[in-house]
């Protein structure tokens, strides 16, 4: 995959998550409408949290950090990759069986591990419930994410990529019905989690079908290159078992706080749709082409492929942040303030929102600098790093907590992005080239930089502009919409006039075809 075909795939995942990331908009703007942060909505989002939780594990994370790479390099030599694939499965599938019914027996204890602020009020019993309720979604993501990567490696994106739609469509259809129908809130969200995990799976089987891989259920066996694979994805699975553990410290810390499950659930979706269309992009894409990179000895093309993946990273990702820092809160604001989501509620979600955006580079940083490491099969780096990383946020989390409140559990996770991708890219720099920015990124690195602080102050500006309008409940999606335009605007205009990018570039990629 040459690098402008690495960013045409970079564009066709951004676009389809960018379409998922808005629907759950839609869908979080309805929650916060409808429950606020009472604790309907605190008990439900700690509930579907938890599949969320193993699905790092099992799902899109490190499984698959450490299936791609051996599946890509059995595509590229022409062995059997479908049966590797078939294999893989079955394993996948007899252990998330044996969890999910495990979960479900201990929903208590896993909620008291993940909320401990909820023992002795309503907000436990009404988790465990919906815990139980959601927890089958993990099984079911997770094939999803196997069928996923099998299509990712091939170079077909785009179904992948949209089958995240289907979970917010079901789930905005189930709060228009509980709506309509008189049905509980709570209740009728839990249900929808398996059901739109069972429509994801659907869509990623089907595409992988057509694509000639028909992978269907068989009796799991402990062949050499299982063992291999659970050898590698081994330590990838304990890195995210600390990173789910810098998760746990966040949402024990917000659960001493009423409502702060729920303020930082709601940042966390604000920062999650740039994360989402450009570091999950990044890492679905760059992944299996630096593992065939490295099947075939192109040390040049990885270096070209890495410095590619940084370079968009950032030209998209750093101006994102400088934005979530400065209008935190007309965005939450216009987004989230209405029904039961009050002004105090607005006000202590864009804080969070603006912590979480100071770290935003660092957490798209990450997706670009691991899959250096997992394309040649080394998952125990990432995972030192991550225990270190894990000590910052505890570290910060819980010590701050006492004199900062609830933010305390942003500030943690911001500071540990950054401390994972200083320690990322030190151990990035034995790999030689391949593991290095060329000169160009370098060169225009600092340019980005400047466009977007240029941006930011152009938004601050209009901001104060708009502040009547942005109020004013007839114009303020209006206002926004024209706030982030002349962010982009500035930004744009800033960028070509500093060199850090080229409109020529953007037309190339747009035109080429995968």
């Amino acid at each position: 995959m040459q690098p402008i075909r690495l960013v045409k795939g970079f564009m066709t995942v951004g676009g389809w998550t960018f379409a998922s990331r808005i629907l759950g908009f839609a869908r979080d703007i309805l929650i916060a409408r409808t429950l606020g942060a009472g604790p309907v909505a605190e008990a439900f989002l700690v509930a579907f949290t938890l599949p969320n939780m193993f699905r790092r594990f099992f799902g899109e994370g490190a499984f698959n950090m450490a299936f791609i790479p051996m599946f890509s390099k059995r595509l590229e030599a022409g062995e059997d990759a479908a049966g590797f694939a078939r294999e893989a499965m079955a394993g996948l599938a007899t252990v998330l069986i044996v969890l999910t019914v495990l979960a479900m027996a201990a929903m208590p204890w896993l909620v008291l591990a993940l909320a401990g602020g909820f023992a002795g009020d309503e907000r436990f019993a009404l988790a465990v419930d919906y815990g139980r309720i959601a927890f089958p979604y993990i099984l079911f993501i997770s094939l999803a994410a196997l069928l996923s990567g099998v299509l990712n490696a091939t170079g077909r994106f785009a179904a992948a990529a949209a089958a995240p739609v289907l979970l917010n469509v079901i789930f905005i259809a189930a709060l228009l019905a509980a709506g309509a129908l008189g049905w509980p809130v709570g209740d009728t969200l839990a249900w929808a989690v398996p059901v739109a995990g069972i429509a994801q799976l659907a869509l990623v089987w089907q595409a992988a079908a057509r694509a000639g891989f028909r992978l269907v259920p068989s009796r799991p066996r402990l062949s050499p290159e299982m063992r291999r694979l659970a050898v590698i994805a081994g330590p990838a699975m304990l890195a995210g078992g600390v990173v789910q553990v810098n998760l746990i410290i966040g949402r024990q810390v917000a659960s001493f706080f009423d409502g702060a499950v729920a303020w930082l659930s709601y940042a966390d979706r604000l920062y999650q749709l740039p994360l989402g269309v450009v570091g999950i992009a990044i890492g679905v894409v760059l992944l299996p082409d630096l593992s065939r990179r490295l099947k075939a000895g192109d040390a040049e093309g990885g270096q070209a492929s890495f410095s590619r993946a940084a370079e968009f990273g950032m030209a998209l990702t750093v101006p994102a942040a400088v934005a979530l820092v400065v209008i935190a809160v007309p965005l939450t604001s216009v987004l989230f303030q209405r029904g039961a989501f009050g002004p105090d509620d607005t006000m202590a979600t864009a804080l969070a929102v603006a912590v979480y955006g100071a770290g935003l580079p660092a957490f798209v940083l990450q997706k670009v600098l691991q899959p250096l490491f997992f394309a040649r099969e080394d998952t125990r780096s990432p995972f030192r790093y991550a225990v270190v990383s894990m000590v910052v946020n505890a570290a910060v989390a819980i010590g701050l907590a006492p004199g900062l409140g609830f933010i305390a559990a942003a500030l943690g996770t911001t500071a540990a992005g950054w401390a994972m991708v200083w320690l990322l890219w030190r151990g990035s720099r034995r790999m030689g080239p391949a593991g290095q920015a060329d000169a160009r990124f370098r060169a225009r690195l600092p340019r980005i930089v400047a466009a977007s602080a240029l941006m930011g102050g152009v938004l601050w500006a209009v901001a104060a502009a708009l502040a009547p309008m942005l109020a004013a409940p007839g114009l303020r999606y209006l206002a926004l919409a024209a706030l982030v335009v002349a962010g982009m605007a500035a930004y744009f205009a800033a960028g070509v006039a500093l060199g850090a990018f080229r409109p020529a570039e953007f037309r190339s990629a747009l035109s080429r075809q995968r």
